[in-house]
């Protein structure tokens, strides 16, 4: 089950029965299958706070990734800072909603098993995320 929740913000428009349709298809190209799954939309003092608390890290990011994946049944639970998705896409010059999309799909991919520490596993977790993207097909 995939389920979206908040924390001191308001929640995305997201057409949910499209996104986890889209979230199951890229789960299964890479032979997962789709377990429990939380996103949970928060803001940017939020992700600082989880980010401080569990990872010991003093900075901003768009999304933490919590990885309950058991074999090949992909869970876990997704903390997307959506001030932090909202000011990157105004960097990017993209619509908020095709950040948004990837930021979603990114935390899928880890949960897959990708990895983005290094120029050489960034580079290949952006691949996927554009496989990923080309694959949705929400109006």
């Amino acid at each position: 089950m995939i389920t979206y929740q908040t924390i001191d913000v308001k929640r995305p428009s997201i057409k949910v029965r499209e996104c986890n349709a889209w979230i199951k298809e890229v789960a299964v190209g890479h032979g997962k299958k789709v377990g429990d799954i939380a996103y949970i939309f928060c803001s940017d003092a939020k992700i600082l706070e989880v980010n401080n608390q569990y990872l010991g890290h003093n900075y901003y990011t768009d999304i933490i990734t919590f990885d309950y994946t058991d074999g090949d049944v992909i869970g876990g639970d997704i903390f997307i800072s959506v001030e932090t998705v909202k000011s990157n896409a105004d960097e990017l010059g993209i619509p908020f909603d095709t950040e948004l999309h990837r930021i979603l799909i990114h935390g899928i991919l880890h949960l897959c098993g990708f990895k983005d520490k290094n120029p050489v596993d960034k580079a290949e977790m952006t691949r996927q995320e554009d496989a990923a993207l080309e694959k949705l097909t929400i109006n």
